[in-house]
């Protein structure tokens, strides 16, 4: 029969019971149950050892709750043949059932409990099918016929040696039938987690955690004592296991082991104009090469005692190249970099050159350097030919006219202009070089690679060692920033001061002069730098030509 649980109670009555069984606790509240109690009455159950089982009895009943929608109970006897007391539908009170039991006449026969079992699985519990069944069969020895059928129940056997221990097996009937939570009552004691076993509980740690000798209490596992688990820096025991923690100004990477100094420029408002560089637990502004860091440790030093408008021929050629011209764009932003770009400082316009010439943003477009730079990396490269001349004749046309955004003469703005080029031009540059000058406009040549030095000297202004600038190739650019800084800056050189300031500014005049007598030394020094530079641009040449 599906869904029968059985209790074999093996009593073995080694001393008289002389009082009755009364279960503590709350009634049993189960759903629809039929309960029925088999009950061993063979010649081998002495009078009183009956009676106990008797009284046992009854002290169950009083644990149950009893009644037709809740707990109906029967109670069958057998010895050599087996004897239906009162079926599972007979009375619907418990003092009914108590009355029962206690009229109830031993058989004194055998032991037949395999009938016995059989009568109550095909007789006993034959209706109620959507009620939950069990049955308690008390018995006091070896049985006389085969119950093989009732051994998956072994579980539910239970051994009561003596009577002292027929109150634990009470409370074990009603923890199981009844499910009563003895963990709720609070007095176990457990540390972490109290679970409900049958008739009894025990205690359980959480994850992490070790149950200690107590049976109560729970120590943590320290899961690094038995290595560092391939953590670089430190190992730290968790509930959840072992992890792996870092130093303090180091990130755990996606591994969960290893470890990465803590780039605290992406974490933190810096405030670096330039660049922020990381240093252990701290960081550091950069400033562009030419440019020197300030007392705020923050900003970067400035073109600010001169302003000029800055046009600058960038040679969008095809012998450049486009990995180049994003180098040379690059370098251009480094440019703007230590310029005091405003509307009424250093405005800055760009025009690209190749068989034709194409003004990118004109001098008054941008009022501001992040403008600027953002306007050349945006400039799309050219290619083709290499037409310089037709570019110096756009610059003197154009680009520093009134509508392109320059500043009207009558202000004395100093004009400059920038040529990069990579190599020979292809059309004459003679005439509007020389017209350049004659407009007053300073000109700087930069050459690189294989520019021409006679055309780079050609388009600069005097003298040509100040204002015309090479690198051997794109990539070694940067190392000409601080001459042009020298050049273009008018606080930066002597020449620069005296050529691009206007001599009727006297507070100028009178500013340098205040210059060049508290630091003679220094402008000296500017200058021996400058002339190694060109020897040393000399000594290379002729190891090329070598």
């Amino acid at each position: 029969m599906r869904g029968l649980l059985c209790w074999l109670v093996l009593l073995f009555l080694l001393q008289p019971w002389e009082s009755q069984l009364q279960l503590a606790g709350p009634r049993c509240h189960t759903g629809p149950l039929d309960l029925v109690f088999v009950i061993d009455s063979s010649r081998s159950v002495r009078p009183f050892e009956f009676e106990t089982m008797r009284q046992f009895l009854v002290g169950l009943l009083r644990g149950l709750n009893v009644g037709p929608n809740a707990t109906r109970v029967g109670v069958i006897q057998y010895s050599s043949q087996v004897q239906s007391v009162f079926p599972l539908r007979a009375f619907s009170r418990r003092e009914d059932m108590e009355r029962a039991i206690r009229d109830l006449v031993p058989l004194a026969q055998g032991t037949m409990t395999g009938l016995a079992i059989q009568y109550a699985m095909n007789v006993a519990f034959k209706r109620g099918r959507y009620r939950q069944k069990a049955a308690v069969i008390v018995i006091d020895g070896r049985p006389q016929d085969r119950v093989a059928r009732w051994r998956r129940h072994r579980p539910h056997v239970f051994l009561v040696e003596s009577f002292d221990l027929i109150q634990e097996f009470g409370l074990q009937f009603q923890s199981r039938l009844c499910a009563i939570d003895l963990c709720a009552e609070g007095t176990h004691g457990c540390e972490h987690h109290c679970v409900n076993s049958p008739g009894s509980y025990f205690c359980r740690c959480q994850i992490g955690f070790v149950l200690q000798q107590d049976q109560r209490s729970c120590r943590a596992i320290d899961y690094c004592s038995f290595g560092n688990h391939s953590c670089q820096h430190e190992c730290v025991s968790t509930p959840g296991g072992p992890r792996c923690h870092c130093r303090e100004g180091h990130d755990l990477q996606p591994d969960g082991r290893s470890c990465q100094v803590r780039d605290l420029c992406n974490g933190v408002d810096h405030g670096c104009e330039f660049q922020c560089v990381s240093e252990g637990l701290s960081y550091r502004c950069l400033c562009p090469e030419g440019r020197q860091l300030q007392a705020d440790g923050k900003s970067c030093d400035r073109c600010r005692e001169g302003h000029v408008d800055l046009v600058l021929l960038v040679d969008g050629s095809k012998s450049v190249r486009p990995q180049n011209f994003e180098l040379v764009k690059r370098f251009v932003n480094q440019i703007v970099d230590f310029l005091d770009v405003s509307p009424e400082g250093t405005r800055v316009g760009l025009v690209q050159f190749s068989s034709r010439v194409r003004t990118e943003f004109p001098l008054g477009r941008y009022g501001t350097a992040a403008e600027v730079k953002q306007a050349v990396l945006a400039v799309e490269y050219m290619e083709r030919g290499t037409m310089t001349g037709l570019a110096l004749r756009h610059m003197v046309e154009h680009s520093f006219s009134e509508a392109q955004g320059a500043r009207p003469r009558a202000l004395n703005v100093p004009r400059v202009g920038l040529v990069f080029t990579d190599g020979r031009s292809q059309d004459d540059i003679s005439v509007w070089a020389a017209r350049a000058k004659e407009e007053g406009i300073a000109m700087y040549a930069v050459g690189v690679g294989k520019a021409v030095e006679a055309e780079l000297r050609e388009i600069a202004s005097e003298p040509a060692e100040l204002h015309v600038s090479y690198a051997p190739d794109f990539g070694t650019m940067t190392h000409l920033l601080q001459n042009l800084r020298s050049s273009i800056c008018p606080e930066e050189g002597i020449s620069a001061g005296t050529e691009l300031r206007s001599p009727c500014e006297c507070e100028s005049l009178v500013e340098f002069q205040g210059r060049t007598s508290a630091n003679p030394n220094g402008l000296l020094n500017r200058s021996l730098a400058q002339l190694t530079a060109r020897l040393e641009h000399l000594e290379n040449q002729l190891a090329n030509q070598k």
